[in-house]
């Protein structure tokens, strides 16, 4: 009798964590079968992946491109659709047909598809932290009314997951007996540059980032720590806690993901070589273990584990990140619009490097307030805070 696989969507796949991720899969194709594959502009590696695994959809979102693709595919006799809307998008994440989704489409653009695949109920592997950070209280409430899974992808939150008791969901931090959540991060390749010398970094610089393979919007977070201020805000909503009750600490060589520090004195640390692989392995088979294709970890070779505390002088974007987090409402999504639009600026070599933190808190400084009721409220914040953002840019 055959062995029904589980069918899987790759929101995101032609970026960093979607091409690992259907590495991880290849591994196990006895135990899984691509359902879509997605991508925003790249052509040439969707149609790679898409003659390699034949999903059933691949969604590209540029119209053009999506022609493209159908007549290459067409060509080589493979009956998978071409799609390129965004409800397409909405459509591959909750289809009927798919068990899990890996959500790990870069920024604002994967709100909308994740929230369907949460909304339908599926096993939701998110990597992509804006969802969260943008629309959190809405976002956990659809995933407790649909009864979604949903298993955090990016490091530092798989390290915590796995270092919580299995009761924590249902009793929380405090009666857990959880001191607090220590957060790692390894500060980016401008940890000891002289502050000095910020304004005269490149993209190419602030991308070349010293343990993670990522894309280069990301590698940009990283270099300013925002990227670690939005794991915090996603921290906190997926595990329920304030900002009070999570640590950020500078762990240059990536070796310990994250830790739990409890109240009998008891640390737990979630240790591995720095890739992406096996946290994408852990969700995918949870509650078992697969293989992941990464080296074990060899603690002969480590020298030493180093860990310092961040100074918001370097890094103030981590700490407006905090800062919006606890006014909460709009506060959040304004800040990642901001963000995601000054960012695009310097790697346009728009806006200097020390200017990205100066933009986001220019606009947040000059946002109010407002409660955050329903999905159709983010999008409004983000719009304007993206129109705020541009419009700073531009007196710079």
């Amino acid at each position: 009798m055959a062995v029904l696989k589980e069918q899987i969507t790759v929101l995101g796949a032609t970026g960093s964590i979607g091409v690992n991720t259907l590495d991880v899969l290849a591994r196990h194709s006895e135990k899984y079968q691509i359902f879509a594959l997605t991508a925003h502009q790249n052509l040439q590696r969707l149609k790679e992946q898409c003659l390699k695994f034949k999903p059933r959809y691949a969604v590209i979102t540029d119209s053009q491109k999506a022609e493209l693709l159908a007549e290459v595919l067409a060509s080589h006799q493979l009956e998978t659709q071409v799609l390129s809307s965004a409800e397409d998008l909405a459509m591959v994440a909750s289809h009927a047909q798919v068990d899990t989704v890996m959500a790990a489409i870069v920024g604002a653009a994967g709100l909308l598809p994740t929230l369907a695949a949460v909304k339908a109920g599926k096993k939701v592997l998110l990597a992509n932290k804006e969802a969260l950070v943008m629309s959190g209280a809405i976002f956990m409430q659809a995933v407790k009314a649909s009864g979604a899974t949903l298993l955090p992808i990016d490091s530092e939150h798989n390290a915590i997951f796995q270092c919580l008791p299995e009761h924590f969901v249902t009793r929380g931090i405090q009666s857990c007996g959880i001191e607090n959540i220590v957060l790692t991060g390894s500060g980016g390749p401008f940890l000891e540059k002289p502050l000095e010398e910020f304004a005269a970094i490149t993209p190419d610089e602030a991308c070349a980032h010293p343990n993670w393979d990522m894309g280069r919007k990301i590698s940009v977070d990283s270099a300013t720590m925002m990227n670690k201020g939005l794991e915090l805000i996603e921290a906190c909503w997926l595990f329920d806690v304030e900002p009070a009750d999570i640590e950020v600490v500078l762990h240059p060589q990536s070796i310990i993901h994250s830790m739990v520090r409890y109240q009998d004195g008891s640390v737990l640390a979630q240790m591995g070589n720095p890739d992406m692989r096996t946290p994408i392995a852990h969700a995918l088979a949870f509650p078992e273990r697969i293989e992941a294709g990464v080296a074990p970890l060899d603690f002969m070779q480590i020298s030493q584990l180093s860990f310092d505390r961040p100074c918001f002088e370097r890094y103030p974007c981590l700490q407006l990140a905090s800062q919006a987090m606890i006014q909460g409402g709009n506060m959040p999504a304004t800040l990642n619009a901001a963000n995601e639009v000054a960012v695009e600026a310097f790697l346009n070599e728009q806006i200097a490097f020390t200017q990205i933190s100066q933009v986001i808190q220019q606009v947040l400084s000059q946002t109010d307030y407002a409660e955050v009721a329903d999905l159709q409220a983010v999008l409004v914040a983000d719009a304007a805070a993206r129109q705020m953002a541009q419009q700073v840019i531009s007196n710079k």
